[in-house]
């Protein structure tokens, strides 16, 4: 009974020890904007090309720019949906004017990013989080490589991709560079938004497999993941959990995945070069059947 109960306890501490300790590791960064909430819940996530770590040999580029803009929304009924906002979209910006979207987050980090997407989409972020380019890296490798899918032949030195047509367990060099190549993908940033929404769903699925019951794999995991990541100050461990499970969701089959409706890759207003306008007649409609949950399952938006 006395070994009974030893081993109960411990079975019981060990996933308590691990939450406790990850939480602590995470870092918080002011983000949210304290807006009145919207129905549901809406999670930002952002990932940050800063070259600073070293993982991306850029001289000339400084600072941080998202290569990537996530919203991820759970209703209060209906289907879970992960829309990536492109880079180049074409918004306004509090306080600066009209301008790509990405220029947000260099003009004033997370608090304006969050801001800039609660105009576009009409719903309050409740959770922001930042992924940073070494942490695609790092969380790939900890879980053992993941399988991705991509039907051509690439070999593009920006990314450094370098892949040959079909499915591939790729290491985490390799899945980074697969997420942010777009020039020799004839769709551009839609078909980079795919790619990365595969690779989520790559590295979630992974994640949740039985391989990980190994005490020594989720430490490792547990140790990337939190050093890959800044979330908002009211954030815990707990909704990152939250979050993974609405990542499932999402990109399971009774999921919405996509962009917004898009009228035109190549719109150019003028002083800001080429952007992404979304169609300004059908995307007001559109965030508000993602918020509501009245959209059915499948992909979603891209070119009219």
């Amino acid at each position: 009974m006395v070994v009974a109960a030893l081993v109960l306890v411990l079975l019981l501490a060990w996933p308590l020890g691990l939450v406790l300790w990850a939480d602590g590791r995470l870092e918080h960064v002011e983000a949210t904007s304290g807006a009145a909430p919207t129905p549901g819940t809406t999670y930002l996530l952002a990932g940050s090309d800063s070259r600073d770590d070293g993982v991306i040999e850029d001289s000339e580029t400084t600072g941080a720019r998202t290569d990537t803009i996530m919203v991820l929304h759970v209703p209060e009924s209906g289907p879970a949906a992960l829309i990536s906002l492109p880079r180049d979209t074409y918004t306004e910006i509090p306080g600066h004017g009209a301008a790509k979207i990405n220029a947000s987050f260099s003009y004033g980090g997370a608090p304006l990013l969050v801001s800039t997407v609660e105009g576009l989409t009409g719903m309050t972020i409740d959770h922001y989080v930042e992924v940073g380019f070494g942490g695609i890296t790092e969380v790939v490798d900890a879980l053992g490589g993941v399988e991705l899918c991509l039907d051509q032949d690439v070999n593009e030195p920006l990314s450094g991709l370098i892949w040959t047509s079909g499915c591939h367990v790729s290491d985490g060099t390799t899945a980074l560079a697969f997420a942010r190549m777009r020039y020799a993908d004839a769709q551009g940033d839609i078909g980079r938004a795919q790619r990365q929404q595969q690779l989520i769903a790559a590295i979630s699925g992974e994640a949740a497999s039985p391989a990980l019951l190994d005490p020594r794999r989720q430490v490792s995991l547990i140790r990337a993941g939190t050093g890959a990541l800044a979330v908002s100050d009211d954030t815990s461990v707990v909704d990152l959990g939250r979050l993974a499970l609405a990542f499932r969701r999402a990109t399971g089959p009774d999921g919405i995945t996509g962009t917004p409706p898009i009228s035109s890759m190549d719109y150019q207003p003028g002083g800001v070069g080429s952007t992404v306008l979304l169609d300004p007649e059908l995307t007001p409609a559109f965030f508000a059947d993602i918020r509501d949950g009245s959209l059915p399952p499948g992909p979603v938006g891209g070119l009219d």
